[in-house]
């Protein structure tokens, strides 16, 4: 017996390259098909989920790495990728018991460039 072969719809990967701004608009008319609205509401949603995850984060309790995640992914989907490996960096350091408060200072710092850039693009 052979396996049936089903058909991968292709999802976009992050640059290779890195680009200049903290938000990756290609990427994120990528995963919105180009409406412009939608990617305002996405990225207004994204704001303020991590002004919240940070939030949460910023006593660093047991759930620290579930939150990370959360965020990186969230990020991942945007195009927020500096923000999303500031995100993996903090799992890791989390995991590893190794340099978890310079990893969320790095994530914090991530989280700011990419709000003042959602904050430029949503300015009416």
């Amino acid at each position: 017996m052979t396996p049936e072969l089903q058909r991968m719809d292709w999802m976009p990967s992050p640059p290779l390259a890195p680009i200049d701004s903290p938000l990756d608009l290609d990427h994120l008319s990528r995963m919105t098909l180009g409406d412009t609205e939608l990617e305002q509401e996405v990225l207004a949603m994204f704001a303020e989920q991590a002004v919240r995850l940070l939030a949460a984060m910023a006593a660093m309790p047991a759930e620290t790495g579930a939150l990370a995640h959360k965020l990186k992914g969230s990020a991942r989907g945007i195009g927020a990728f500096a923000v999303a490996d500031a995100a993996a960096s903090l799992e890791t350091a989390i995991r590893t018991g190794r340099g978890r408060p310079d990893a969320l200072a790095a994530l914090k710092q991530a989280v700011t460039e990419v709000r003042a850039a959602i904050e430029a693009i949503l300015k009416p």
